[in-house]
């Protein structure tokens, strides 16, 4: 019998205080079976809501989404039982859904299905193959002139110029929360993409995937860049198999990698997302990027310098030199600069002559984009080009 139903039978014989005792003693049995009966829905509830979330990742790069849009379910009905398709048999692409699996909470028939539709770039590793294969050496005479020409065009500066009308707040807000001038911000929008003119046209997916199983030299790199995608696409709830981008997975009109986005991007235009193919948030996210890597405002980018003689000293980003050490070798600089931090020293070979000039620690910044000198100094000239006709 309920302990109740034999507190009421005590009723009757009862003195009134000891009836007042026993009707308490039924309130709270009572009370703690109905407490009970409500919670036990509401545990199931709960425990359902958190089965059907995504797991955080246990590793979250620095500056990547907040843990509310991590928990966002993974865009895209895909859903396969293994493998078929352009990379079906392929061993260390299970392994790889395994560990996604295990280490970030993906659900597995979801990957599968997703890499069954993947497709192999088989131009992209012929590509890369051919490249590989030429000899890197010192710059050739001409070059700077032949790669100077491709970019600094009347298209790509009369396109910043109208880029730049077009979104003058978001670049005077970027430069003033980031400390980068508004034309460097330009500069790289101009040689990435000509301003969002063309993003690419190869879906990241199959870029990536291509790379990571199949390009032997670099595949590691480019599978933490397909972990990174994947973590990227969920947290900012985009199907995976939509985005498009270079041959070797950058996207958007700054063309970030997936784990510079999942560390720099921002989202600066406030709509709760960061989306590289809108405007303002590549125009944040590039600022971001040059501050998070040291960009030093009011300071210098190059400064030229005048040869007396011979050139002795290695050229490039690897060498660091003193403002001294370059005097000792002969080189001047043409006007007053600064010598605050290490020093490049660059070399630019034009079609008749070769030039100098210090690389300052704003350039070595604009390197970290790409590690190019002749990038780096196109970026600087077109960023130059772009103000003067604002």
């Amino acid at each position: 019998m309920d302990t109740s139903a034999q507190y009421l039978c005590l009723l009757p014989t009862a003195s009134r205080a000891c009836r007042f005792l026993l009707l308490l003693a039924c309130f709270i049995r009572w009370h703690r079976l109905l407490v009970a009966a409500c919670a036990l829905p509401l545990l199931f509830s709960c425990s359902g809501c958190a089965a059907s979330r995504v797991a955080p990742p246990t590793n979250r790069p620095a500056g990547a989404a907040t843990d509310a849009s991590i928990l966002r379910t993974c865009v895209g009905s895909y859903h396969a039982k293994q493998l078929t398709g352009d990379f079906s048999g392929y061993a260390s692409l299970q392994r790889f859904i395994d560990q996604m699996v295990r280490k970030h909470g993906f659900d597995q028939e979801y990957l599968l299905g997703l890499f069954s539709q993947a497709r192999r770039k088989n131009w992209t590793l012929n590509y890369l193959a051919k490249s590989d294969q030429e000899l890197k050496g010192p710059p050739a005479p001409g070059g700077w002139t032949r790669y100077r020409s491709k970019f600094l065009t009347e298209h790509r500066i009369s396109a910043g110029v109208e880029f730049a009308r077009r979104h003058r707040s978001a670049l005077q807000r970027a430069s003033q929360q980031f400390g980068v001038p508004e034309e460097y911000i330009l500069g790289i929008l101009a040689v990435e993409t000509t301003f969002g003119s063309y993003v690419g046209k190869d879906r990241v997916i199959d870029a990536l995937t291509t790379l990571g199983f199949d390009y032997a030299r670099r595949g590691d790199y480019f599978r933490d860049e397909l972990e990174n995608f994947l973590l990227m696409a969920r947290s900012e709830g985009i199907d995976p198999a939509k985005p498009v981008g270079s041959f070797a997975g950058a996207m958007g009109l700054g063309q970030f990698m997936p784990g510079s986005f999942l560390r720099w991007a921002v989202d600066f235009n406030g709509d709760g997302r960061r989306d590289l193919w809108d405007a303002e948030d590549a125009i944040g996210s590039i600022a971001n990027y040059f501050a998070q890597h040291g960009w030093q405002p009011g300071h210098p980018v190059v400064t030229p310098l005048k040869a007396n003689g011979p050139v002795k000293l290695e050229p490039g980003l690897t060498p660091q030199y003193t403002l001294a050490a370059l005097q000792r070798a002969g080189l001047q600089p043409v006007r007053p600069c600064s010598s605050d931090g290490p020093l490049r020293l660059l070399l630019l070979r034009h079609a008749d002559h070769d030039q100098y000039l210090i690389g300052h620690p704003n350039f070595y910044v604009i390197t970290r984009y790409n590690n190019s000198t002749y990038y780096a100094m196109t970026v600087h000239e077109l960023a130059l080009a772009i103000k003067q006709r604002l």
